[in-house]
C-alpha cells in the first residue's frame, strides 16, 4: 500500500514526458515540413533556402534540446548522478551548437540579401536567449561538472541554476512565437487572415511550442517527479566536503 503513491508517480512521469517528446518532436517536424514544403527547403548558399535552416535548429537546440538536457534529471532516477550530469551538459552543448548554425544561418542570409540584422524585438529577445544561453552552459560546467566552487556555493547557485534553465526554456519558446508572426507577416501577409494553409500550419506549430514548455514546465516544478536522494552519493559528497574545506561529516 505504502508504494502506490511512487508507483503511481513512476507511472504518470513516463505517460508526460512521453506526451512532451511527441509535443516537441511534431514541433520539429512541423518547422521542418514549413521550411521545406512552403519555402523550398534547406541550403547553405545565403538564398532564403538557407534562412529556412534558422528556425529548424531553433527549434531543434534551444526548445527541444534544451528541454530534454532538464528533463534528463527527471528521466534518469536511478542513474549515477554524474552520468546525469554528463549527459545534461552534452545534451546542452549540442542545443548550444545547433543554435548556432541556426543565428550563423541568418546573418549569413542577411549578409547577401543586404537585409539589416537585429532590429526586431525577435531578434532582440532570440540574441539575449542566446547569449544567456551560453553563459548558463559555461557556469553549469564550472560550477558542477567540473566544480571548481566550494560546496556551499555550488548549493547556493543550484537554485538560479534550476531557475534559470526554465526562464531561458521560457525566453526561446516566446522567441520562437516572435519568429513565427514575423515570418507569416513577411510571406503571406495578404492572406494570413484568411486562414490559409501556411498560416494554419504555423498557428499550430506554435500552439505545440506551448505546450511543450507548459508541460515542461509541469514536470520540472512538481515535487513528486524529482530525483530521489541517493544515500551513497550524500555520503561521498559529505567526505568530499570534509577532504575539501576541513568540516567534519555529521555521523549517521
Amino acid at each position: 500500500m505504502d508504494d502506490a503513491a511512487p508507483r503511481t508517480a513512476r507511472s504518470s512521469l513516463a505517460w508526460l514526458v512521453g506526451a512532451s517528446q511527441v509535443l516537441g518532436l511534431a514541433a520539429v517536424v512541423l518547422t521542418g515540413v514549413w521550411m521545406g514544403h512552403y519555402h523550398g527547403g534547406f541550403a547553405w548558399d545565403g538564398s532564403s533556402r538557407e534562412f529556412n535552416l534558422h528556425p529548424l535548429c531553433m527549434v531543434l537546440g534551444l526548445v527541444f534540446l534544451h528541454g530534454d538536457a532538464i528533463l534528463v534529471y527527471r528521466v534518469f532516477r536511478n542513474e549515477a548522478k554524474r552520468n546525469v550530469k554528463l549527459l545534461h551538459g552534452i545534451i546542452h552543448l549540442l542545443a548550444l551548437i545547433i543554435s548556432i548554425v541556426g543565428f550563423a544561418a541568418v546573418f549569413d542570409f542577411h549578409r547577401a540579401a543586404k537585409i539589416p540584422d537585429m532590429y526586431s524585438l525577435h531578434s532582440w529577445c532570440g540574441m539575449a536567449t542566446l547569449v544567456l544561453f551560453c553563459i548558463q552552459w559555461v557556469m553549469g560546467l564550472v560550477f558542477f561538472l567540473f566544480p571548481v566552487a566550494s560546496s556551499w556555493l555550488r548549493a547556493s547557485y543550484l537554485p538560479v541554476h534550476v531557475f534559470c534553465g526554465l526562464a531561458l526554456l521560457v525566453m526561446a519558446i516566446g522567441s520562437c512565437l516572435l519568429g513565427i508572426t514575423e515570418k507569416l507577416l513577411f510571406s503571406i501577409m495578404s492572406t494570413y487572415s484568411q486562414l490559409v494553409p501556411e498560416g494554419v500550419l504555423a498557428n499550430i506549430l506554435g500552439i505545440l511550442l506551448v505546450c511543450f514548455g507548459v508541460l515542461l514546465g509541469f514536470l520540472i516544478t512538481r515535487e513528486e517527479y524529482r530525483r530521489p536522494p541517493n544515500p551513497e552519493e550524500e555520503s561521498l559528497s559529505v567526505h568530499f566536503k570534509t577532504l575539501t574545506e576541513g568540516g567534519s561529516p555529521t555521523m549517521p
